[in-house]
């Protein structure tokens, strides 16, 4: 299995459009990993996580052929996590593509936010709502939408995703897991285990992780087992509000064991 890290910045990029802080200004400098677009993944190239607005320069960027996407899963509403206008070009007279529909999985709002988007233009793709800790069969995988506590406006999910003997647990935006996702997980063994670190050394772990907490979730998933030997624990989804560069993030995570993610980062289970 190739788990292809898209984007790894959170709302508003890495360098900001109009941003003239430090370490928007060290990253238009230096480059490279400190360069990035909003956060999605792409598993083998069938099934994706997140519509940000950057998923056309994806496509650009990493050659990705999206009509070979099977499976679509939001995470939630948020217009980086789901910038369902762009969904509009599969349409019929927008593009010239196959007819096999793209399979969207998402809870209400996300849905709803799809259908308004595309005004009619849904044959194209084919919608399911799922629930939180419901199982669902996929065209490519099994999931188990998992909550997040991230926006107390809407039901925002964590995927736990079941394809090909591996297990991936994607865990953003999520915040502090709530205690019904920490005991599902424990009776669980990870292959992979996506975290966020958003908001860095704010004394703040909910709506975002911050960096203590996506520590003592790595403790936990170490404690309770739910890790396999060898399974890599990658943290992505940086705010340059963190005031954190690639660098920096590096020295504080890779001492503890875990993976510092970057646009481009390909990672085979």
């Amino acid at each position: 299995m190739k788990v292809h890290f898209l984007g790894t910045a959170a709302f508003e990029g890495i360098p900001s459009l109009f941003c003239q802080c430090s370490t928007c200004q060290q990253a238009r400098e230096r480059g490279g990993p400190n360069v990035r677009s909003r956060t999605s993944v792409i598993i083998d190239n069938v099934l994706k996580v997140d519509f940000p607005p950057d998923t056309l320069y994806h496509s650009h960027r990493y050659g990705i052929d999206m009509n070979q996407v099977q499976d679509l899963l939001i995470t939630h509403s948020h217009s980086d996590h789901l910038y369902a206008e762009d969904m509009v070009i599969r349409a019929d007279g927008y593009a010239q593509s196959g007819n096999s529909p793209m399979h969207v999985y998402g809870h209400d709002i996300p849905l709803r936010l799809c259908f308004q988007a595309l005004n009619g233009y849904t044959h194209k793709y084919q919608f399911h709502r799922v629930l939180p800790f419901e199982p669902m069969k996929t065209q490519t995988a099994t999931i188990v939408p998992l909550l997040a506590d991230h926006d107390k406006q809407e039901t925002c999910l964590l995927y736990y995703i079941e394809k090909d003997g591996k297990s991936i647990l994607y865990g953003n935006d999520s915040g502090w897991f709530p205690e019904q996702t920490w005991a599902w997980l424990k009776d669980r063994k990870l292959d992979l285990a996506i975290l966020e670190c958003t908001t860095g050394h704010s004394p703040h772990r909910n709506n975002h992780m911050n960096v203590d907490g996506v520590l003592e979730a790595k403790a936990w998933m170490d404690a309770n087992g739910v890790l396999k030997a060898g399974a890599p624990v990658i943290v992505t989804h940086f705010s340059h509000n963190a005031r954190l560069l690639h660098e920096d993030l590096v020295e504080i995570f890779e001492p503890n064991g875990m993976q510092v993610a970057y646009d481009g980062l390909m990672v085979t289970l």
